[in-house]
């Protein structure tokens, strides 16, 4: 049975450690603390405002969260220097396995479509640049309706947009928080363990499959049946 398949981006699709190299130039050997520190004060800015109901897009947490590591880490960065770092993001690599595993679930007849935080204009861009795109029959933002996964009104838009049934819908996440929260809200989810030390949160809620990459996706969807 065909599905309608919904990819989280930033670590599922393209690798963000990209940004390391170009933080070293900026930080040097505290790169990697920085890098670490900003994904994860993006991801906990976009959290509270989804809560707060005080939507702004994706890139304005994510200029926020650089603007506090820059003054946690007594780095300045003149306003021009940080754009021009921000639109580093644009040009992340996708990992090895997406661009063929993508392919073989498009051959296999399932829809395939980008689902982030992101403005669609950006993740689009970002899509374009990693090669990926001409694999997405779609890409989809959260933008469109004003609040951040893993809010549930997210995920039933993800339904709604694709005009799916929630049995055949799946959100594919390499972030436990973006599996539950898909779980939570009716959908199949698969969680791609990028990391083979990364724990799955203890919710009691798991996902429907947990494989290494999207190769692997692409085998275990095929023999499923229904």
């Amino acid at each position: 049975m065909h599905k309608m398949i919904g990819f989280d981006v930033y670590g599922t699709l393209v690798d963000p450690v990209d940004m390391g190299q170009h933080l070293q130039e900026l930080i040097g050997d505290k790169a990697q603390e920085f890098g670490q520190l900003w994904h994860d004060k993006k991801v906990e800015y976009a959290f509270r405002r989804g809560l707060m109901q005080q939507y702004e897009d994706f890139g304005v947490c994510t200029h926020q969260a650089l603007q506090y590591c820059l003054s946690v880490f007594n780095v300045t960065l003149s306003a021009r220097a940080q754009q021009e770092l921000l639109a580093k993001f644009s040009q992340l690599t996708a990992f090895e396995d997406v661009i063929p595993g993508l392919a073989l679930l498009r051959n296999q007849g399932h829809t395939l479509a980008a689902f982030s935080n992101g403005p669609e204009v950006a993740v689009r861009t970002l899509m374009q640049n990693s090669g990926v795109l001409p694999q997405l029959h779609d890409v989809i933002s959260v933008d469109d309706i004003h609040t951040f996964k893993p809010d549930p009104a997210v995920y039933h838009y993800l339904m709604t947009r694709t005009q799916s049934e929630p049995h055949h819908c799946w959100m594919v996440s390499s972030n436990p928080w973006d599996v539950i929260g898909a779980k939570a809200a009716g959908l199949k989810t698969a969680w791609i363990q990028r990391d083979s030390k990364k724990v799955f949160d203890p919710w009691g809620i798991e996902p429907d499959l947990t494989v290494t990459n999207l190769i692997e996706l692409s085998e275990q969807l095929y023999a499923i049946n229904d």
